[in-house]
């Protein structure tokens, strides 16, 4: 398991138990689920800690089942859980995600308000630890969670930065969980304009800027201090563009069945994290964010399709003298 010694990137964020259905169709309708585990930046953690590098997750759970099995499968993965905290007080949050057959994004009903997660605080913020990183992961799932767990992340942004340290952010927008749209769209941009590398989505990025095409997105969070924006474009692949003006799209890896879409935006920000901290041009940053996303949409789960080191660095050979 990773020490606070050796840490590369630390994330916070809200980990869960996926119940996913078993039957295609309504959920109330499925009568059999198999369990995983959710969360998209734990996701990111763990696609990172199987590339190799030291990954700090922060997070609280119950004392309860879901907590334990929580704590045991990020432990499993190689991540530091030094700061993965069980509070007795409050339960651990899980979530029912539908299965489809079509190749569409699957319903997805959460239980997390009042959880252990969402007292997540500035009090969880300890410099020693975020700082022992040279980057951090945020998302604007977390910020979704409650107040407090988006003061957490604030204080961790600034932290790092004022350490010298970079930061990415993946706009990751869950509309259930804010207030009104308003709020999020607010709320989610104070954090992205404070990032170094910014991940949204195309329509993400059209609901967060009023931005139709992907370099107007890019310029919207550039003009107010981002330095990277890597704009994700589903299967069409990935637009990027960086403050020095450097610019292109990475092209993307045809699918033949699409079986789960949740988790493909995790999987792609592991693909550019990863290759931007190996200090790799970011052409081929983008290009591995694509080949890692279009691996998660083709299993069922968010984090299963994530492949270790030699995995990768197999594909990538593959896909170069193809």
């Amino acid at each position: 398991m990773t020490s606070v010694q050796s840490l590369d990137v630390v994330t916070i964020g809200e980990a869960m138990a996926m119940f996913t259905a078993q039957q295609s169709g309504p959920l109330a309708d499925a009568s059999s689920y198999v369990r995983r585990l959710a969360g998209a930046e734990l996701n990111v953690a763990i696609g990172l800690a199987r590339l190799g590098f030291g990954v700090g997750y922060v997070t609280r759970v119950g004392a309860d089942a879901f907590g334990e099995y929580i704590r045991r499968a990020i432990a499993g993965e190689g991540i530091c859980t030094e700061r993965v905290i069980t509070d007795p007080r409050f339960p651990s949050g899980f979530q029912l995600k539908a299965r489809t057959d079509d190749g569409s994004d699957p319903r997805v009903e959460y239980f997390r308000r009042g959880s252990a997660a969402s007292t997540l605080s500035t009090a969880d913020y300890d410099a020693s630890f975020f700082t022992a990183g040279r980057h951090l992961h945020l998302s604007g799932v977390a910020a979704a969670v409650s107040d407090s767990l988006r003061a957490l992340l604030h204080a961790a942004l600034d932290g790092m930065k004022q350490a010298g340290r970079t930061v990415s952010f993946d706009t990751n927008l869950r509309p259930s969980l804010w207030p009104d749209a308003q709020t999020m769209v607010a709320e989610v941009n104070a954090l992205a304009c404070k990032a170094d590398w910014v991940l949204p989505g195309i329509e993400e990025g059209e609901i967060l800027t009023g931005r139709r095409e992907p370099e107007h997105i890019a310029d919207f969070y550039l003009a107010r201090g981002a330095g990277t924006v890597v704009v994700k474009l589903g299967p069409a692949g990935a637009y990027y563009k960086t403050a020095r003006g450097e610019q292109g799209t990475a092209a993307p890896f045809p699918v033949t069945k699409v079986v789960d879409t949740v988790g493909a935006g995790d999987s792609f920000a592991v693909g550019v994290i990863s290759a931007l901290l190996e200090g790799q041009p970011l052409a081929r940053a983008a290009r591995r964010g694509n080949l890692l996303g279009s691996l998660a949409v083709q299993v069922a789960g968010d984090s299963e399709g994530l492949p270790d080191r030699s995995t990768l660095d197999r594909l990538l050979a593959d896909k170069d003298h193809a």
